[in-house]
């Protein structure tokens, strides 16, 4: 019983888009039954994808908080809105515009284990997480991403589609995979460094690492970004982990096709993936 004070607020994640500053839990406080935080994006931003194990409550207080659920589906919560993250939802937060805030609210308190982060290698966000919550030597391995996404001319998918079979990127022969990633927005990156001088429309697949296995037999491997046929990568690819799909797309696998947004021959956008 009783009032003290039991600890100060300590700031857990500066991107410079983004400020987590805990006001309450592990960090903070040094208490695993709840976390409080106030969150402030200087930036339009968005996090990985994300599946909880815990029950969150984020309290928008400025600006709007868009929660992609990836099925193509999303949930928009604007300043004076509370939504709940139920335990084991996987969600996209996306932060369109400068100057949101919100506060999140945690039950149990967040720990790194407890936020599975579909990023490609250990970001040093998740790597401050890790040495602020006891495991500086030995931040958490994320698990190979599950959800995977791909691009390509609308016409060669939608020839696939008319065979029945499955869809081969026209480098494969010499690339000996299919190219993929698991964060959407390196799509349009890749798009623009590769594909400008094409011409038509171009769709983004989205489709699953354990479907392509069990399913198809289709191994993933998780590598370097490698070239396009004859063409380099760009220079700033370095640190990208990238799913090299060792066969092609069957067509069954694929969960969503999304369209890709171009304006002449610059891609700007998937709809209903990035902003």
């Amino acid at each position: 019983m009783g009032v003290k004070v039991v600890g100060k607020s300590l700031v857990v994640v500066d991107t410079g888009k983004m400020k987590i500053t805990e006001l309450a839990g592990n960090a903070a406080t040094s208490d695993d039954r709840i976390s409080i935080a106030s969150v402030t994006v200087s930036e339009p931003t968005s996090e990985p994808f994300l599946t909880l194990h815990y029950d969150e409550w984020m309290c928008v207080t400025k600006g709007r908080v868009i929660f992609d659920l990836g099925d193509g589906t999303s949930v928009e919560a604007k300043a004076g809105e509370t939504v709940v993250v139920e335990k084991g939802t996987r969600f996209q937060p996306i932060f369109p515009e400068a100057g949101a805030e919100y506060i999140p609210v945690c039950l149990p308190a967040f720990k790194p284990e407890r936020c599975i982060r579909e990023e490609e290698g250990v970001s040093d966000v998740a790597k401050k997480l890790a040495d602020l919550h006891g495991s500086p030597d030995a931040p958490p391995a994320a698990p190979p991403a599950e959800v995977l996404y791909h691009m390509c001319e609308k016409a060669l998918w939608e020839a696939a589609k008319a065979s029945g079979g499955a869809y081969f990127p026209p480098t494969f022969a010499q690339d000996g995979f299919t190219h993929a990633t698991a964060v959407p927005s390196r799509l349009v990156t890749t798009a623009n460094h590769f594909y400008q001088d094409s011409v038509g429309d171009w769709v983004c697949l989205q489709f699953k690492r354990s479907t392509l296995l069990k399913t198809c037999g289709i191994v993933t491997r998780d590598e370097e970004a490698m070239p396009v046929g004859d063409k380099a990568v760009g220079d700033e690819w370095g640190k990208w982990v990238c799913p090299h799909v060792v066969g092609g797309i069957p067509v069954g696998a694929v969960d969503f096709e999304f369209a890709m947004v171009r304006d002449g021959p610059k891609f700007l956008a998937i709809e209903g993936l990035t902003k």
